[in-house]
Formats: structure tokens, sequence, C-alpha cells
């Protein structure tokens, strides 16, 4: 046996290694088919990346150094990104942190170099942005607006506000509209109905932290792009509403605290009434918990303690988990289609992104061109698929294409209904661990339930794979 004296035993694991491995993905979003997020990066001066991956598997960073996507906003920071496709390419608007400027970057175009949209302030923290959604069709960006007034801290001021695209108020302050009229202390970024017509956000003041109270307001949108007849549908002094979006069929959805737990609601009617949440305090602007599907169902972030990704019918209010190792998902979540993607971590990998593929496999791969036909044995052989495994990077061999693109339809046979038939899809999802589905007023989970308990869940199954793979595992000493 070796002693050595206290704080000289040889460790795997240094400084150095340890700093390489700080930080983890936030915010995933789709910039069409492709999957996008922000990465760390410890080795370059700590700054974080762009990320997408492409639709052939490969990832590549957006933005090399010193660009670094990160918001300041409220300090906490929040959504530095937002991104869309287009037939020219994807364009993309990030926050550099450096300045805190707005920038325009379109990375498929050669030699193309991000570039300024909003100006440089001189007064106190000068002028910052969060949270932007893009609204190609207009030619502008919407988002927080964080104002410096003076040299105070308290001299500050926040609305949303649209920045022009063309870069017309790189150094014109005026050339920025102010939506909201900044008679609250904090807002989020505006979330628009998928008519277009009206508009929600939240707000809150001190001395209030928006897990004490938040408001939810709602206004229209107006032909000229402004924001008319504001107004608070719920929310409060004693309510705390943590997220707001819109379902595909217009219906308002979001997560207030009214009973004592985030529940999800849907035009003020709860959605899935139990005791656990399904949102959580709003420390960076831009969280997000749920996630509305094309289909009617909902993507979730929901536990109590831990948390775990899941496929909420709102319909019957019944919640299927996905499958994998991980205990624990970040306030992040994007959806494209029936595609889900988060960030999970579990007791032996850090927060690395996944995507859930809700769409159940075929038999037999598409020819190239047209999409195959469904043939009858497809749901026969679709319930004896294989145990779900982590997929590597570039290879996915349940995900069909034609053409080299992607072609939902596909996977879904042409008679099925998207919508009347959500609870069979949202219970497509297979347990690899003790998670399984349950109802509103059932019992939790106990670690000896046998898995796909129920018949009605043996239909059709999805498929979770990981996105971005873990980092390099701890080296381990030497026997």
């Amino acid at each position: 046996m070796q002693t050595l004296a206290y704080g000289s035993w040889p460790s795997p694991i240094a400084a150095g290694l340890a700093a390489a491995h700080d930080g983890q993905p936030e915010f995933v979003g789709f910039v069409g088919d492709e999957a996008w997020w922000t990465e760390p990066r410890p080795t370059e001066g700590g700054r974080r990346t762009l990320v997408r991956r492409r639709a052939d598997g490969v990832e590549e960073s957006v933005l090399s150094a010193p660009w670094n996507v990160r918001s300041r906003v409220i300090e906490y920071g929040g959504r530095p990104w937002a991104g869309a496709a287009r037939p020219e390419g994807p364009l993309v608007v990030f926050v550099d942190f450096a300045d805190q400027r707005l920038y325009a970057h379109e990375p498929d175009t050669p030699g193309a170099r991000p570039r300024p949209l909003t100006p440089v302030s001189p007064v106190g923290g000068g002028l910052r942005w969060v949270d932007p959604r893009l609204r190609v069709e207009r030619g502008e960006v919407w988002c927080v607006l964080e104002e410096f007034t003076g040299d105070g801290p308290t001299d500050v001021r926040r609305v949303v506000a649209a920045v022009p695209l063309d870069g017309s108020a790189a150094e014109d302050r005026g050339a920025v509209r102010e939506l909201t009229d900044g008679r609250h202390r904090f807002v989020t970024g505006p979330r628009l109905s998928p008519d277009g017509r009206r508009a929600a956000w939240l707000a809150w003041d001190h001395p209030r932290m928006p897990w004490d109270g938040t408001e939810l307001i709602v206004a229209e949108v107006a032909g000229d792009g402004t924001l008319r007849e504001a107004h608070t549908v719920a929310g409060g002094p004693d309510e705390s509403i943590a997220q707001v979006d819109w379902a595909h069929d217009g219906s308002l959805l979001y997560a207030s605290d009214r009973t004592g737990w985030w529940n999800l609601y849907r035009d003020d009617e709860p959605v899935c009434p139990r005791e656990e949440e399904f949102g959580g305090p709003l420390w960076k602007i831009g969280q997000r918990w749920f996630a509305p599907l094309e289909s009617g169902l909902i993507a979730v972030v929901h536990g109590r303690g831990a948390t775990a990704l899941g496929i909420l019918d709102p319909e019957t209010g019944e919640v299927v988990d996905a499958a994998g190792p991980w205990t624990e998902f970040a306030a992040t979540l994007a959806v494209h289609g029936t595609r889900v993607v988060g960030i999970g971590a579990s007791p032996r990998s850090a927060y690395e992104v996944v995507e859930l593929d809700t769409l159940p496999k075929l038999s037999a791969p598409i020819e190239q061109g047209q999409p195959r036909r469904p043939r009858p044995g497809d749901r026969r052989r679709a319930r004896r698929p294989g145990r779900p495994r982590v997929l590597p990077r570039a290879a996915d061999p349940h995900v069909h294409r034609a053409g080299g693109a992607r072609d939902p339809r596909a996977h879904l046979p042409s008679a099925q209904p998207r919508v009347r038939r959500a609870r069979r899809r949202a219970a497509a999802l297979r347990h690899l661990g003790a998670r399984r589905p349950h109802q509103p007023g059932a019992p939790r989970p106990r670690p000896g339930d046998r898995l796909l308990h129920l018949a009605r869940h043996r239909g059709r199954r999805g498929q979770l794979r990981r996105i971005d793979r873990a980092r390099a595992g701890v080296p381990q000493p030497a026997a």
C-alpha cells in the first residue's frame, strides 16, 4: 500500500480536464429540417457557438471564434438566437456577447460574414437583445430590447421591439420600432398565433420575481405590424405564468401555478391537472417547458424533482414519457413536424442534445423518387421493433429519405387522421426504464413496473436518439 500526504494523491481528473468539459448545450431549435443549438467552447475562451446538425447527420459550428452567442439581458441572459429556412439558405439572427448587438448571418452564402442589425449605445450598459423571433415576411425580427437610460443600475427599460433585417437600424436607434409601451419592468419575447393575428407575452414588475407573479398579455397584430388592444388574460401578483405559446388550432397554451403546481392550461381550462411541475422558475428569458406539435399533442418537460420528456394528449390528459436513460431535462424544447428535440442528462452522462421521433418506422426503405405506399403488414411489423437504442450521429437506419430529403408522409398511412388519433400516437413511445404511461390520479411509477403494461400502448413506437454524443469519458487510473 502506498501512503501519500493529504492532497498529494494522483488523480486522473486534472483542472484542464474539468475545464474542457465545462458548460452544456442550450436553446435548441429547428431551422427547416435541421436541429440547431448553442454549445460551449471551453478551450476557445469560454465562448458559446451555434451548432447545426444537417440532414445527413453531420454537425458543424456555424460561427467561428471569436463570435460568442450569448445575451446579457437581465444579466441571466436568455435565448440568444433565431433562425429561418429560405430557398437560398438559412438565415440566422444572434446576439454577440462582446457588444450585445444583434447580428444577421447567412452561413450557406460563400464568404458571408455576420452583419450588425442594431446600434451601439454609450449610455450605461447600452442596448441588449434577447428572445428573437424572425418575421421574414415582414423583413423584421421581433425580440426583447433592454435599454439603459442612465448610469445607475435601475436606469433601464425593457420593451418588445421590431428590428429591420436590412440593417437600416445598425447605426440608427430610431429605426427600431417599439411594440409595447414599457410600462412593465420585465417582458418576454412575443409568441405569434398560427394565423399571425395575435401575439402573447409575459410581463412582471418589481418587487415580484417571475416565479412569484407574472401577467399573460395578449394583443391584436394590426396590418401595419403594431400591437393593439393589449390586455391581461391570466396571471397576476399571486399567479406565476412560466411560459405561453399557441397551439396549431389557435388555442392559447400556458403553464400556471394557480394551484400551487405549474400545470398546463388551454384557453384557461386545465389540460393535465396533477401534483407535478410542467414549468419552472423563469431564470432566463426564452426557457421552454412545453412545445405544441402539429398533431395536437404537446411535448412536455415535467416531473416532481427529477424531470422527464413526455408527450401529452390534451384531449385525455394522458402523458407518455420518452424512452432512454435520461433522468433530467433542461427547460428547452423544439419541435418540427413530429420531431422533438431537447437536452437531457443522466447519472452517467452530462447534458446532451437528444431527439425524439414519434413516427413509426417502416419495414423497408423507400425507393428513390416517390415515397413507398404503406403495405398491409407495416403496422404488424411495427409492433415488433427491436429494443430502442442510441444511434450514431451520422447513421439513423429508421429515417428513410427519398432523394436525400426526409419525407414524413412515408411514415404515416395515407388514411391516418393526424389529430383524431393523437392518443394512439402518444402511446407510440416505448419505455426503457421504470417510467410508464400514466393518467391523472394514477400512482407514481415504481422501479418494478413492467414496460408497456397496457395493450393499447403496443401499437406503434417511436425512437429516441442522441444528436450530440457524450464527450470523452474521464480516464480511469491504471490498475
